[in-house]
């Protein structure tokens, strides 16, 4: 990980602790937050038009998609939220945010990022206006324990220890991802056998180090190798991987589907070559909308993504941040998450 990147994102950015490596190509303008916890509702319409992608510099593909109101999860919403008629949604990108996840967007003002449109999408199925919060990763709990957010649309891995404490509803894979060259033949399919003979390179002290030790130990008793490489940061690992000094780069799914868009037209663009769960290969991780345990809005927040999956929504989200690899069929209230010793 980037010594920019906050510890904060590693807890969040993937199941098991992923860390979230400050992405090369991650202009000033994209990863610039405020200095304090910002609010947006700018983004929905009272008549249920959403904007994903709002001044997102390139991050997603700006579109303008009509949500049509669930009036029955809307009448299931606790009392406190419908005589409201907001939902607070909190984020956790402060200081510097994190695309495509959620960050300050070009404009300087408006919260942007497939978090937070999630969030005004979610809300508008819900017949509520969105109210859009950024804080710190450690506020965001303490804003949710207190009542201050309603839901938490941040990237949230779902942990058996954090289910003691507060209530899910699951709308994406938590995923690694393989990058490589865009002129690589290499392909990875969860098989670490594709790997013997190649270097690869991943960030110290996070989940994906971890897994891709636990391969090399496996390739090693077959009389295979595996080379494994630690640069500083995100620009490092670019120009290795350019002048063909490594063969990939594993780390957080949506951080390489940003930077593999980012390069497109660069003179070395690259593709992932394969993704992983980011809970290892017994369990797929997953990201979820996390809100106060028996706050009775996890319900409705889970029937609200599974309309947006059925009409179609949902993968337009997706797809617009570059990250239909990380669908998921339906939403679940309280999944499976990591187990307690690996959350």
């Amino acid at each position: 990980m980037s010594p920019s990147a906050p510890s904060r994102w590693r807890d969040r950015a993937g199941a098991a602790a992923i860390t979230t490596v400050l992405t090369v190509g991650v202009a000033a303008a994209l990863t610039g937050c405020a200095a304090g916890a910002t609010a947006s509702t700018g983004t929905g319409s009272s008549d249920g038009r959403v904007t994903i992608g709002a001044a997102s510099n390139g991050a997603a593909t700006e579109s303008t998609l009509a949500v049509t109101e669930d009036t029955t999860l809307h009448d299931a919403l606790p009392a406190g939220v419908r005589k409201a008629g907001t939902l607070t949604i909190g984020i956790g990108a402060l200081p510097s945010g994190f695309p495509p996840l959620a960050f300050t967007g070009d404009d300087q003002k408006a919260l942007t990022g497939s978090e937070p449109d999630l969030g005004r999408l979610v809300a508008a199925k819900l017949g509520l206006q969105p109210k859009v919060e950024n804080a710190t990763w450690d506020n965001l709990f303490v804003g949710i324990d207190g009542g201050k957010y309603d839901a938490g649309f941040s990237n949230v891995t779902v942990t058996e220890q954090r289910k003691e404490k507060y209530d899910f509803a699951s709308y994406r894979q938590d995923n690694l991802a393989l990058q490589v060259l865009a002129t690589s033949s290499l392909r990875f399919r969860g098989d670490p056998s594709v790997l013997a003979g190649k270097t690869i390179a991943v960030s110290a002290g996070t989940n994906q180090e971890k897994i891709l030790l636990e391969w090399q130990k496996t390739l090693q008793t077959k009389g295979d190798r595996l080379t494994i490489k630690y640069y500083p940061d995100g620009n490092a690992v670019t120009l290795a991987l350019d002048s063909g000094k490594i063969d990939g780069y594993f780390g957080p799914n949506p951080t390489i589907a940003y930077q593999n868009r980012q390069s497109t037209h660069s003179a070395h663009p690259t593709t992932t070559a394969g993704t992983y769960s980011g809970a290892g290969a017994s369990l797929q991780g997953l990201i979820a909308a996390t809100t106060k345990k028996g706050s009775g809005l996890a319900k409705p927040i889970q029937g609200a993504i599974n309309e947006l999956i059925e009409d179609g929504t949902y993968a337009k989200w997706l797809r617009a941040y570059n990250l239909s690899n990380e669908a998921v069929a339906h939403s679940e209230v309280n999944p499976e998450g990591l187990p307690l010793d690996n959350s």
